[in-house]
């Protein structure tokens, strides 16, 4: 199989899988550079098998993206080991963090299979979509009019994402990166060993 099979170039999530490859120490980054790709990503979570990095186009502050590291277009294809494994590891320890570093007590775990389905970037990808009080999501910095608008209900219609805001981005990849790690200590803890 080749390379290309993979990482498509034309894959931005291939693009984004190759410019952070999974270190040996941790799968959770002290401070990846987000520059390494265009547009920036800011990444969470780099293991072997997946990646989580924030959306550049946020439905809510805190819109994170879980996805394969190597190319598969639906869930379907996904084989069952390690990547599916992975995937259902990462996915209530994301949960988790992500309700601890936003403080919300709801979200959306939403996985998009084919066009007609939504999915707009054709590689397998969770979104993990924070749901703020009262369906409210807080102003960002670069926010016009009134985004305090419901939400509860919207999920990947036009209209409705912003840009995601750089400099609020590093702090918050690092928030829940910190508790991300903090999920994976108290789990190693609470392990027992056989």
């Amino acid at each position: 199989m080749s390379l290309e099979s993979h990482y498509p170039s034309n894959c931005p999530f291939c693009r984004i899988s190759e410019a952070y490859p999974a270190s040996s120490s941790t799968p959770i980054p002290s401070a990846p550079d987000p520059t390494l790709v265009d547009p920036n990503a800011f990444i969470i979570l780099s293991s072997d098998h997946v990646l989580a990095f924030l959306d550049i186009l946020p439905m809510t502050t805190g819109h994170v993206l879980l996805t394969t590291r190597v190319h598969h277009e639906k869930l379907s294809e996904v084989p069952i080991g390690p990547t599916a494994q992975a995937l259902g590891y990462w996915m209530p320890l994301m949960s988790r963090a992500l309700a601890k570093t936003l403080d919300v007590e709801d979200w959306n775990v939403v996985q998009n299979n084919g066009i007609r389905a939504a999915q707009v970037v054709p590689h397998v990808h969770f979104h993990f979509i924070p749901r703020y009080s009262e369906g409210r999501r807080p102003p960002s910095k670069k926010s016009k009019g009134d985004t305090f608008e419901i939400k509860s209900w919207k999920m990947f219609g036009r209209g409705q994402r912003e840009e995601l805001d750089e400099e609020e981005a590093v702090v918050l990849a690092q928030k829940i990166r910190d508790a991300l790690k903090q999920e994976v200590e108290a789990l190693e803890k609470d392990t027992v060993k056989l």
